[in-house]
């Protein structure tokens, strides 16, 4: 079955008596250039274990299955079970999980199913899960890269760097632990049902340490939150609104030691500036 012809996947989900579901952001490619595309931009081989979330009718899942050397994919509708187990049969490397991408441990399904495999993650997430899911990927260490395809203002606000209208604490968080890149576009047309935004796909690498050093990460994005609590104002002003145990006038001088100007927003400042300014504000604590 040809899982990209939008009538065989009518056919299909007809026969199933599959119905959309507008919550799960169920978009389902029919582009059969795309799905390989994001399979070759993931780089699984042999030596891969991929993790998929949102299989929809498994047609990113067949790609991968052709390359890598296991394939987990996790399906939260359960009336897409019986669909995948029809258009999976002849992929023997597949497992699919039922379950909740945001309620499972990921590490622990990686280490339970890719033993002596490198995890890897590919997948067309569903739009509504998008940025939860990329920030629980990027604090779960095990997986060396994550390919997914998403909506293009996510990926950009994901790539978007210090300065730039899209950049923000979500951006920073990817940043501190991913290398990210925006690989191409992908036109509404390419889904059914359309979606009424364009998609875009991305490909974030691990970074072997953290984009910048600091002795506690927990604060450090306190400081980043605190920056762009209220974005129109400046730096000082934001932090002193979110980080009320500190004095203006402290907040001020911590600046003034690392540097940067009176009038600047949190928007402006780089991952280094920030673990600088967190570092500065511990060291005024005394």
């Amino acid at each position: 079955m040809n899982l990209c012809d939008s009538a065989a996947v009518r056919a299909l989900l007809e026969r199933h008596n599959f119905r959309f579901s507008r919550t799960m952001g169920q978009n389902f490619l029919i582009d059969p250039a795309i799905p390989r595309k994001i399979a070759e931009a993931s780089g699984a081989d042999a030596g891969t274990g991929v993790l998929e979330i949102g299989p929809g009718v498994g047609c990113l899942t067949a790609e991968l299955s052709r390359r890598a050397g296991k394939v987990v994919s996790v399906e939260l509708d359960s009336t897409l079970l019986p669909v995948l187990g029809e258009t999976l049969a002849d992929c023997g490397n597949v497992e699919i999980v039922p379950g909740d991408a945001l309620e499972l441990d990921l590490g622990a399904l990686a280490a339970e199913k890719f033993p002596g495999l490198s995890p890897a993650v590919c997948a067309n997430l569903p739009y509504n899960i998008a940025t939860p899911v990329l920030a629980k990927l990027a604090n779960t260490a095990c997986f060396g890269s994550v390919t997914v395809m998403i909506q293009r203002e996510v990926a950009q606000r994901v790539c978007a760097a210090p300065g730039e209208r899209t950049c923000g604490v979500f951006s920073l968080l990817m940043q501190y632990r991913m290398e990210p890149q925006l690989l191409f576009d992908v036109p509404r047309e390419c889904f059914y049902p359309m979606p009424n935004v364009t998609s875009s796909v991305i490909r974030c690498v691990r970074r072997p340490q953290p984009a910048v050093r600091t002795d506690d990460e927990a604060f450090l994005f306190r400081v980043v939150q605190g920056a762009f609590l209220l974005r129109r104002k400046t730096l000082v002003n934001s932090l002193s609104a979110a980080l009320p145990e500190y004095e203006k006038s402290t907040l001020q001088a911590a600046a003034d030691a690392c540097s940067l100007p009176p009038d600047i927003r949190g928007e402006r400042l780089s991952l280094q500036n920030f673990a600088d300014l967190a570092a500065e504000l511990r060291s005024r604590e005394k």
